[in-house]
């Protein structure tokens, strides 16, 4: 047997609290009755109902300012207020604070059940969104990473079992595949989540400039050093500092990385004392740093420090499951809340290309949607990717997703032929040209159900 729906009512009136309470147990309904806005909050933080109905106009603190600390209490709980003809605007303007519903006394018991069970289906639903956000969450994403492929699976369960670890990490992966991102959120999921995160790119300055910015300096340490100053090591003291890009890092500040690494103190460029710094080291590069190593571009003895826990960012066009939700996740960064959508089409052609700009491409791709989009869908006509049949990238990516499928002749040639007759906007006369076929064979396959069966010997 299912549990009773539980209501609170609050009324100074002790003639409106019985009437009310006998109605509701009528109804198969319980109810709780309190007196004042004080009862109600102190019986709030301590139980849970499915609506509460509340007068507005009462002793002490009324409905209206108690309305606040409910929503606070139970934000998920719906209140539906109970008012007398004089206090119609009190209503209205607590309906905007986030009142549920509101009655005007007097009123039947009819109008009050249907306020109660449209309050009741609300907080069914809220509860139902609760549950599919959580489990939308628990499958596509974590922190701000944001995928449902089984490789972004394993690079969530990594990161949760590092969680309360301080082991350095090495993130490899194309560029664009968002090594920062999941970086970041190996810090702020982990045990130094309320320490300073402190990210710094090492080709984007001269190898003095970053030797200062990393390390620090004292004052008159070199021309223009008026005051001394602290490196990223010790800014990101019992936090992280982030690595970005460290295979480009140059060869004589790759072997100060390395005592870093070994003594966990730094010397600040021009001082002759050290600081011990204590910062989770988290690197990262779209080198083969394995290959970077062979030919004299890199310390092994780095990488093997560097490369306690390796994180490798497989690219986009290896998961394309992951793509609508990177696109969707696009939309509402760039588009609000309100954006368009996708059409059908536009997300089948973000699936089909190559990205060779990984996630970064996407994102530029649909920033650039919603400004050439005229309605309230995207269509493939405003997704103007790089190059000009789709990308030029549709062939390595269908054949390399033929290889990894272990697809046949008969699907490979299934796929194309989709491809082109969309091309041509389903003209099978013009598909049939470019295709080198005859246009019979195409009408053939679609009484066949779309199969290319004896396309190849056509």
């Amino acid at each position: 047997m299912a549990d009773k729906r539980r209501v609170l009512v609050v009324d100074d009136d002790p003639l409106v609290r019985e009437t009310v309470e006998d109605l509701l147990l009528d109804h198969g309904l319980e109810a709780t009755v309190v007196e004042d806005g004080e009862s109600a909050l102190a019986v709030s933080a301590e139980q849970e109902f499915d609506a509460v109905l509340s007068d507005i106009r009462m002793p002490g603190r009324d409905g209206t300012e108690i309305l606040p600390e409910l929503r606070e209490l139970r934000p998920a709980t719906p209140v539906v207020l109970m008012t007398g003809f004089a206090s119609i605007d009190s209503a209205v303007e607590s309906m905007r604070a986030g009142a549920f519903d509101y009655l005007t006394k007097p009123f039947k018991a009819d109008v009050m059940l249907a306020a109660l069970e449209r309050a009741f289906e609300f907080r069914e639903l809220e509860r139902e969104n609760t549950r599919l956000r959580r489990a939308v969450e628990r499958t596509s994403s974590f922190g701000d990473l944001i995928g449902q492929s089984g490789a972004m699976q394993e690079i969530y369960a990594l990161i949760r079992k590092i969680s309360g670890s301080s082991s350095n990490v090495l993130i490899t992966g194309e560029s664009g595949t968002g090594k920062e991102v999941v970086a970041r959120t190996i810090h702020f999921t982990g045990s130094r989540a309320e320490a300073p995160f402190v990210p710094i790119n090492c080709t984007a300055m001269p190898e003095g400039l970053l030797e200062s910015e990393l390390f620090g300096h004292v004052r008159g340490a070199f021309t223009g050093a008026h005051t001394s100053k602290r490196g990223l090591f010790e800014e990101a003291h019992g936090g992280t500092i982030f690595l970005d890009e460290i295979g480009d890092m140059p060869a004589p500040l790759q072997g100060k990385i390395l005592r870093v690494l070994q003594d966990r103190e730094i010397r600040p460029v021009g001082g002759n004392k050290t600081v011990k710094v204590d910062a989770r080291v988290v690197a990262a590069t779209n080198k083969d740093l394995r290959t970077e190593i062979a030919e004299g571009r890199f310390r092994k003895d780095l990488y093997y420090r560097l490369n306690v826990i390796p994180v490798a960012i497989p690219p986009l066009r290896e998961r394309p499951e992951d793509i609508p939700l990177l696109a969707e996740a696009f939309l509402r960064k760039h588009g609000g809340e309100r954006h368009p959508t996708l059409s059908a089409d536009a997300i089948a052609k973000l699936t089909r290309y190559g990205w060779e700009g990984n996630a970064r491409e996407l994102e530029n791709a649909i920033e650039r949607a919603l400004v050439l989009a005229g309605g309230a869908e995207i269509e493939p006509a405003d997704l103007a990717l790089e190059t000009g049949e789709d990308g030029g990238d549709f062939e390595e990516a269908l054949l390399g997703e033929a290889s990894r499928r272990r697809m046949t002749v008969r699907e490979l040639t299934d796929r194309y032929i989709d491809r082109v007759l969309e091309e041509t906007g389903g003209s099978k006369s013009e598909a049939a040209r470019i295709l080198g076929l005859n246009r019979r064979t195409l009408y053939r396959r679609d009484e066949r159900g779309g199969s290319a069966e004896d396309v190849a010997e056509d």
